[in-house]
């Protein structure tokens, strides 16, 4: 949030620099980001009258302007604006002034000819605006010349870019911010003053308000406001806005988001009329309801609104003219002809409107507030002063006003938490004044002093040294128990006054067991050839005994998976489809079922395996070779010999998914003829296999992470590196050739590489013919040649001339007979 330092300190009596400020805040928990000093923008900028203006003799969009600025002599200025003439107020740059937003200074200077001693400056040229028409004019009576103009345009103010912390719903406004900045700093505070509104007409049947979602709305407030006019807001609460970073509207609008920084409580107007105009009845009936399937309304924004059940919405008549607590209708807003108002202050549930800005894609500085926490204490005092302000600035005459409510404004948001001394010093520790002589621990009048100064009631216990503490309404959402009071203690003193406090006792750090051993676990089945996947823990919900998602993303995922082997084969048959080939990998993850209405969770480790681990497939034709299920029992059995684990298998047909004749439960023996089951391995069902166009033999398995765990006892420190892989698709390409066969392989896959460069990725044979048709003494030998760049996909161009340098080595120095 943006703060004015002015307007702080109408507040609080702010002693210190800006950036001292933002450092006793930054420590304090609310991190100052950026401080922007507009002072700066117009130092030396002064206030002038141009006493004379006439046309530059040497072009035409240029004009020769006298300008006093309470010197001696009067400024000849040359200035292009086209709203330059003679007997108007302007800020004026004199000669050394430096203006940061256009990078410029100020320097005696000739154009076309015509000297030059300063320039008269737009608002786009201060800082105040992106373009301007002109140069900007002030409408004044008998001013100082000369004076410094930053205060007539409120840049004699420095702004704080402040973040609070989620908890701290209190500090997105004005008056938050100053109670935290008289805390920090003893400062006194000066809350402004809010009288109670009388209104006229309150038993009016022309306005009656019903909430039919109490949960969403605990509270709403609707007043009418007859016989308003809409204008431009004076030039204090123009530059309060445009210093906090919104866009001054008109004085209606301008009074809402006023009060929306200074108390945190967001408001809306609606024009009255138009909302006659939109019900068709004199009669406004305003409403709160969520939203019916197929309602549409559109925002102030613009926007057409396709409305979903969870959006909460303000309704006229039953119709919707406003998302409740995140923006208004484009058909109801305050317009420059509006004379009569329905203003809006209410209480929105902050899950409600949380869930009703997503919903939508849209987020506004009032949802921002409402989904973390307005202050119900001070919705009354906040509604009265935006009434103040309205009849103030734009006249007119609070005639209606009706709640509806929940009953809880009628509620006391306050809440008595017991806080002990000792606790606050055993959390806290020892304070650095204990070093020099001073006392070690905090003393029972800081503490209160620091939580008094937070608004806190502070009142002795019974109990020696307890205190109970009566939280102020404004911190009542995240003051809740006792330690929350501690770190406000911590805070406020200063974090950096206690010491810091080192263990005893130092040891080395290590690793769990568990953790030893699932590393072990991970490296052998890597080093058995497996690359380790990982997938969402989320699936679509399809079984009986899934624990589904209350509030799912997607309908994809909804649940939480049973069972691991469902996604290995999804990412088997996507690397296929990619042309990655078939994929031989493992995943260590979670599963999750439910038991009746228990729900239960274990770790488990599952892989696929289904690729011809073969390198050099010269012998097959370049074809993968389906593995046999001994083969892939054997890849397993690697593994499991290599953490030490014995292993039986028993046939299995329980998993449909997996080949009756060819599945094995797998269990580790234990004494006495029992065993232990460990998991299951074995083939997908050739029915499965069909339907998701996979290879004849693929190999499956899971197993029980959290046994072999145990079983393992050892751990041993392995450390790998991690090579940087290409994202993008290679480009192959095949050659074949009569070549002696006295030349190795291995001298031509050389050569090749040096002729092809860094865009060869890999050669490899994948075929050997001697017999028929093949010339005496030779063999025919076909390659595969892999390109592939790191930073993008390889073109014909590309391709083509490292493939033809190939052809052209091979050809000169191995004398082969190119056949492709």
């Amino acid at each position: 949030m943006r703060i004015s330092l002015n307007w702080l300190r109408e507040l609080v009596d702010v002693t210190q620099a800006p950036e001292e400020l933002a450092e006793t805040l930054t420590m304090a928990g609310f991190e100052v980001e950026d401080i922007e000093d507009r002072r700066t923008w117009a130092d030396g900028v002064v206030l002038g009258k141009i006493t004379a203006c006439e046309q530059h003799p040497n072009a035409d969009k240029l004009r020769v302007c006298q300008v006093d600025v309470g010197q001696a002599e009067v400024l000849n200025i040359v200035c292009g604006a086209p709203n330059a003439r003679a007997d108007i107020y302007v800020p004026v740059a004199v000669v050394g002034t430096f203006l940061p937003n256009i990078d410029l200074k100020i320097k005696p200077a000739k154009l076309r000819g015509v000297p030059s001693e300063g320039m008269i400056c737009s608002l786009a040229e201060l800082g105040l605006a992106k373009e301007s028409a002109g140069i900007h004019i002030f409408e004044l009576e008998n001013p100082a010349l000369g004076s410094d103009i930053r205060p007539l345009l409120g840049l004699d103010d420095v702004i704080l870019d402040l973040t609070a912390t989620a908890n701290r719903a209190d500090a997105l406004s004005v008056v938050g911010v100053a109670r935290e900045v008289a805390a920090l700093t003893g400062a006194s505070l000066r809350i402004p003053a809010v009288a109670n509104m009388a209104i006229q007409g309150k038993e009016s049947p022309n306005l009656t308000v019903e909430i039919s979602e109490m949960q969403g709305c605990p509270i709403y407030i609707g007043t009418a406001i007859e016989g308003v006019k809409i204008a431009p807001s004076p030039a204090w609460l123009q530059q309060r806005l445009q210093g906090a970073g919104v866009r001054p509207i008109s004085n209606v609008v301008d009074v809402t988001n006023y009060i929306l920084l200074e108390w945190g409580q967001p408001l809306h107007a609606f024009d009255r009329d138009r909302l006659q105009a939109f019900t068709g009845t004199q009669d406004i009936n305003i409403g709160v309801r969520f939203a019916k399937t197929g309602e549409s309304f559109k925002t102030l924004d613009g926007q057409n609104r396709n409305l979903q059940p969870l959006n909460l919405l303000i309704t006229a008549g039953d119709k919707p003219v406003a998302l409740a607590g995140v923006m208004g209708g484009e058909d109801t807003e305050v317009h420059d002809g509006t004379q009569n108002l329905v203003l809006e202050a209410a209480i929105f549930d902050q899950a409600t409107i949380r869930r009703s800005a997503r919903a939508q894609g849209l987020r506004s500085e009032s949802s921002i507030r409402y989904e973390r926490g307005v202050n119900q204490a001070a919705l009354m005092t906040a509604c009265n002063r935006a009434i103040a302000l309205i009849l103030e600035l734009a006249g007119g005459t609070a005639t209606v006003q009706k709640t509806a409510s929940s009953g809880q404004e009628n509620l006391t948001f306050t809440r008595s938490i017991e806080l002990r001394l000792d606790r606050v010093n055993l959390v806290l520790g020892k304070l650095k004044r204990g070093e020099t002589g001073g006392s070690e621990y905090l003393e029972p009048e800081e503490v209160k002093n620091i939580l008094t100064a937070l608004g806190c009631e502070v009142v002795p216990a019974e109990k020696t040294w307890v205190f109970a503490i009566t939280v102020p309404p404004y911190r009542y959402r995240d003051l809740e128990r006792e330690i929350d009071l501690i770190e406000e203690v911590a805070r406020l003193h200063g974090y950096d006054n206690f010491c810091e406090t080192l263990p005893s006792k130092t040891a080395a750090g290590y690793l769990s067991p568990e953790y030893a051993a699932l590393r072990i676990i991970r490296s052998t089945f890597r080093a058995a050839g497996l690359t380790e996947l990982m997938h969402y823990s989320l699936v679509k919900t399809e079984g009986e005994n899934q624990v589904v998602l209350a509030n799912p993303l997607f309908v994809e995922y909804s649940a939480l998976r049973t069972e691991m082997l469902s996604g290995l084969i999804d990412a088997f048959q996507y690397n296929l489809e990619q042309g990655n080939g078939a994929l031989n990998g493992f995943e260590i993850g979670r599963i999750f079922w439910k038991d009746g209405e228990t729900m239960q969770e274990a770790d488990a480790i599952a892989g696929v395996i289904g690729g011809d681990p073969t390198v050099w497939k010269w012998q097959q034709g370049g074809r993968d070779r389906p593995l046999t299920w001994f083969e892939a029992k054997g890849i397993l059995e690697s593994a499991f010999q290599a953490l030490g684990l014995t292993v039986e298998y028993a046939a299995d047909s329980s998993n449909p998914r997996l080949h009756p004749g060819r599945t094995a439960a797998l269990s580790i023996p234990l004494s006495k003829g029992e065993s232990k089951q460990l998991g299951i391995f074995g083939q997908l069902h050739p029915q499965l296999q069909q339907e998701k166009g996979l290879p004849e033999q693929v190999y499956v398995f899971q197993l029980d992470l959290g046994m072999l765990v145990a079983e393992l006892g050892r751990s041993t420190d392995l450390s790998r590196k991690f090579a940087s892989y290409s994202s993008f698709p290679a480009s192959d390409r095949d050659i074949a050739f009569f070549a002696s066969v006295e030349i190795p392989v291995v001298e031509m896959q050389t050569a090749m590489k040096q002729a092809a460069g860094s865009l060869l990725d890999s050669v490899e044979l994948f075929d050997e013919y001697r017999g028929e048709n093949v010339p005496a003494g030779q063999r025919s030998l076909a390659f595969r040649l892999v390109y592939r760049a790191g930073d993008r996909t390889l073109s014909e161009t590309d391709v083509e001339p490292a493939q033809q340098k190939v052809r052209d080595v091979l050809v000169e120095k191995f004398g082969v007979s190119l056949r492709s």
